[in-house]
């Protein structure tokens, strides 16, 4: 299963590289992966964020350069290092993946 871009529907991202449902931004939902595929990442700037500052860059959608999220660069918070090298998915930016499929409770803290 994968997640693809809603606008071309090029694919993100595998389902088995999903983390976590628990995230939000701006406009709603969102998903943390441990990769993607077929993006371009943007330039890094320092990002605060509900969980601290952080150092990001936006990611685009290789094929339509729609905005699809954010990569993970530096995380200055000890608790929020697991982040580092993660990206996120916005939710209303993507389309398939399974639904019906549970994350386990506790799965956006890596150990």
């Amino acid at each position: 299963m994968f997640y693809k871009c809603r606008m071309c529907h090029t694919h993100l991202a595998k389902f088995d590289d999903l983390m976590s449902k628990t995230f939000h931004c701006r406009r709603g939902k969102a998903y943390l992966y441990s990769s993607v595929v077929n993006v371009i990442v943007g330039d890094y700037e320092q990002r605060m964020m509900t969980t601290g500052m952080h150092v990001v860059a936006d990611i685009y959608c290789i094929h339509c350069n729609q905005n699809v999220g954010w990569r993970y660069e530096t995380a200055y918070e000890e608790s929020q290092k697991y982040k580092e090298g993660k990206f996120i998915l916005e939710r209303g930016r993507i389309d398939g993946g399974c639904e019906h499929q549970h994350i386990p409770a506790g799965a956006d803290i890596a150990n």
